[in-house]
């Protein structure tokens, strides 16, 4: 069953909102095609809204792209972990279509994961302001190992952090 992650309208001419439920693999595709529909209207964007409530979180590829439609540089999130090989930086890239217009994000406790990911990503660049109440704090990184058995273990591997060095675990945004 397909889940439609990114819903989207016009609240008036040139405000937008935007709703992603979650992050699975088509968050970044599905937002592009949404953000090229409201940018095209007759009046251009003066505003959007970004709303990430109850967005328990996703695939990481989507936050960090999600993050890119609207910073041209930065760090959007990194990863630390105990060994070299765990730890990761995450940066944005200029893609052709600069989006300046100002952005709200909306967050309250059920925000977790790669939806805190986004909050802390364009708030720490200064890009939008973030409303709301405390997200989850679910800021950790797993690894699945599989046993000789064919079981399973889950390991903690790393934090996100923010681009500001904030630890999301635990503290949410």
């Amino acid at each position: 069953i397909p889940i439609q992650s990114v819903r989207y309208s016009l609240l008036e001419p040139g405000y937008g909102f935007v709703r992603i439920t979650n992050f699975s693999v088509n968050t970044a595709d599905d937002l592009k095609k949404a953000l090229t529909e409201l940018e095209s209207g007759d009046v251009p964007l003066k505003g959007l809204v970004l709303d990430l409530r109850f967005n328990p979180g996703g695939l990481l590829d989507q936050a960090v792209a999600v993050s890119d439609f609207f910073l041209d540089e930065g760090e959007i999130v990194s990863i630390k972990g105990r060994q070299k090989r765990n730890t990761r930086v995450f940066g944005a890239h200029s893609n052709g279509k600069k989006r300046t217009y100002p952005l709200v994000v909306l967050i309250n406790g059920g925000s977790a994961s790669a939806s805190e990911i986004v909050a802390g990503a364009l708030q720490d660049n200064k890009r939008a302001l973030v409303l709301g109440t405390t997200s989850f704090g679910k800021g950790s990184v797993q690894s699945l190992e599989t046993l000789r058995n064919g079981t399973g273990l889950k390991l903690t591997i790393a934090r996100y952090y923010s681009p500001s060095g904030r630890s999301i675990q635990a503290e949410g945004i």
